[in-house]
This record gives C-alpha cells, structure tokens and sequence, in this order.
C-alpha cells in the first residue's frame, strides 16, 4: 500500500512510512506526536470517516490570511519549532474526523421556537439562532465527555451563524470534530502557550484521556483560532473571600479546569452555615438570570422577532456547575404574582438524548421536562459562562487572549 508523508507529500509504502517520517525530525522532541499524526494519515486511505480531501483540508493555517489569528500565534517561537507546529496543524487538517451527531429536520432551535410560541399565558422568550445537538454517548463519554460535547454544541453555532469563524475554526474544515480531534486542537492550543497554566493540570497532555474539562479549556480552544471567548464567574461574596485569603483564585482569573466544581466530601453544616447558603443561592439565582436576560436580549432585533420569542444573535452559552455542564440556548420570563418575574432557562444538556428532543419538541409534549430548568434548581454555589464575541483577534490581541482571564461577578 502506498501512502503519502504529511511532511514532503512523496508517495512512499506505508510499511516505510514512519522510517520515511522520522527522517524529517531527527533529534527533534515533537517525534513521537508527528509519529502519531503520520499513522492516521497512513490510514485515511482505508478509512471513510477521516476527512482528506481537497474540498475540506486548507493545509496550514499561515498560508491563509483569513487565519491572521491562529498565525500569529506563532510570533515568538524559535524557526524551527514554528515549522514544526504548522506542521501538526496542517496533519490535524486532513486527518480530523467529523463529529456523529443526529441531524434533526427543521433545526432543534426552530423547534424550540416553534413550541415557545404555542405555550399559553404570557411569556417573553429569548433564543439563539441555529445550534446542534451533540449527545454524550454511552460507547464513547458518557459520564466524562459533557465538556466536550459542549464545545462541540458551540461550533456547530459559530460554523453557522459566523463567516469569520468558519473560516479559522478547525482549520477551515467547515466541520465539527469528534472529541479526540479536539483534543488533538486543545494540545496544540497549549504547544501555542494559550493557558499554560491550565495546560499544567493535564501535564500538557490530553489526547485520549478520559478527564473533565471546563470553560477554561473551552476559551483556551476557541481563542487558539483567534475567537473572543469570555469566561464569566459568579460566585458569593463568602466563598470569594475565603478562597482569596487561601490564595486558591484571583479576581480576574478563571480557576479551571475543574477544581471548584469537583465534588468533595464536606463535613455535616450547622443550621445557621445552611441558611446563609439559602440567601446566598437566592441572590445568586437573580444575578445569574439577570445576566443571561440582559445578555441575551443585549443582541436581539426586530427582524424575527414574534410577540413571544425574539432570536438573538448571540451564541450559546457554556453553562459549568458543579458535576456538570451544559448549554443554554435562551431563556423565558413570564410575569410572576405582584412585580416579580419568574425566569426560566432553556438549556441543551448533553445527557439527554437527541431522538427524545426532536419527539417531544416537535410533538409539543413533554419538551419541557427535557429543555426549561427553573431558577429554583440554581442552587449550586458557584457558577461559570463562556461564551464568544464577534470578530477575529489580531496578533497583538492573540497575545492577550493567551492568558485566561474572567470576569467575576459576586453574589
């Protein structure tokens, strides 16, 4: 069987593949990962989910200018190291699989609006645009792979609502990719100095792990192709304070990847420490809604706009608590008893099964159950949001976005 090299494209036997390889980086510490990549491309040839074709492979990100920012990433880096990257990047390119995902007819958003609209009563929605529904799947990451499956719900919005994305995420591909793709994107993040210090909790490694990851690592991925991705932090007062004197976080500063969310075992809580949680998860409840309203709202029009749900332009939100994350897609405020309105969040978790989704949605019975979570389940003591600006950074800003920063809201 004859296979081409990732690095000089000569047409050598596959048996003589990884001895042709190797005899671009002798002495070079990035062998064995470019060993890696040169098997999956050794293999693209007899494998139909690996994306290799013309029409979806760009080759490095340095020879495209719509690529500014994952380009200048590089600036910096001594000359061979720099080649050595764009090397691995162009690999990842054509060896990348696309994601599995269950395609639903119509759009599971259009759906969602569509079932929005028929409630009764009076209520004021509003959604994001276009968005998949990527699941965890028993076989493949049911109970570690919610992180990541997020990430991809994300892409697939930004792939579609954004030329600019498209043209930088994933080299291009104009695809999502399966989570070891991913993971493959989040290494090289870290090759490129995005959150070294977040990189230090997986010792720099990620590929085929099965570890939870968390907004940080999903910023980290999205800013590596010079996307704006913001983490939010809301967090009480009391716990703030305390973990500042313990020197565990600064204001400014996303934790990540997982550590505040971990659950751990905490002594028994004396009536009064449980009360105090009480009026803190109520204050917290109201800042969190408040800030997904406004946020939401902040990028609505009048262009598709009903008398009950409004689209935004906004993406979706990667929503991390404690144990778990998902995405929200929008959120509903209907006028409660007196001045106070009651908020509902409308969420895409990936536990829950895309054929179930599109059954009950588009049967308009059950849907609630699967997507409305009510303010009262907000209970957990901490939160984070990460979520994506418009525009592509330039290389000065790539700098910036390099370090993990958040915006912390106190409770």
């Amino acid at each position: 069987m004859i296979s081409s090299c990732p690095i000089c494209n000569i047409q050598v036997l596959t048996v003589e593949l990884e001895q042709h390889a190797s005899s671009h980086f002798e002495d070079d510490d990035q062998l064995q990962r470019d060993m890696e990549l040169a098997h999956q491309i050794a293999l693209a040839e007899s494998n139909t989910d690996i994306v290799n074709g013309p029409e979806h492979c760009t080759g490095s990100f340095t020879s495209d200018s719509n690529a500014q920012g994952a380009s200048s990433s590089h600036s910096g880096y001594p000359h061979h190291y720099a080649e050595v990257l764009d090397e691995q990047i162009s690999c990842l390119v054509g060896a990348q699989i696309r994601s599995k995902f269950q395609e639903v007819q119509g759009g599971i958003m259009n759906l969602l609006k569509s079932c929005l609209e028929s409630e009764g009563g009076s209520s004021e929605s509003k959604i994001s645009g276009y968005i998949d529904h990527h699941q965890s799947l028993p076989s493949e990451d049911k109970g570690w792979g919610c992180g990541w499956r997020n990430i991809q719900m994300l892409s697939s919005h930004l792939l579609k609502q954004s030329t600019e994305a498209r043209e930088v995420l994933f080299g291009g591909s104009g695809f999502v990719p399966d989570i070891p793709s991913l993971q493959r994107w989040l290494e090289i993040a870290w090759d490129k100095n995005f959150d070294t210090i977040g990189s230090s909790h997986f010792h720099d490694k990620i590929y085929g792990a099965k570890k939870w990851i968390g907004t940080t690592e999903c910023a980290t991925l999205l800013r590596s192709f010079g996307l704006r991705a913001r983490i939010v932090d809301f967090d009480s007062t009391e716990s703030s304070s305390l973990q500042s004197k313990k020197g565990k976080c600064a204001a400014n500063r996303a934790q990540g990847p997982m550590d505040k969310f971990l659950i751990k075992n905490n002594p028994p809580k004396s009536s009064s420490e449980l009360c105090r949680e009480d009026a803190e998860s109520m204050r917290g409840q109201q800042v969190l809604v408040d800030w997904i309203w406004n946020y939401f709202a902040s990028g609505c029009s009048d262009r598709f706009a009903t008398p009950r749900v409004t689209i935004s332009n906004k993406t979706p939100l990667y929503f991390q608590h404690q144990g778990h994350s998902r995405t929200i897609v929008g959120i509903q405020k209907k006028k409660g008893r007196g001045s106070q309105d009651q908020y509902t969040l409308l969420i895409l978790d990936p536990g829950h099964r895309t054929a179930d989704l599109e059954r009950t949605l588009r049967s308009k019975k059950g849907w609630q159950c699967l997507v409305k979570r009510g303010v009262h389940t907000l209970r957990k003591p901490q939160y984070q949001l990460c979520y994506v600006d418009s525009g592509i950074a330039n290389s000065e800003e790539m700098e910036q976005l390099k370090t993990i920063d958040s915006i912390l809201v106190r409770f």
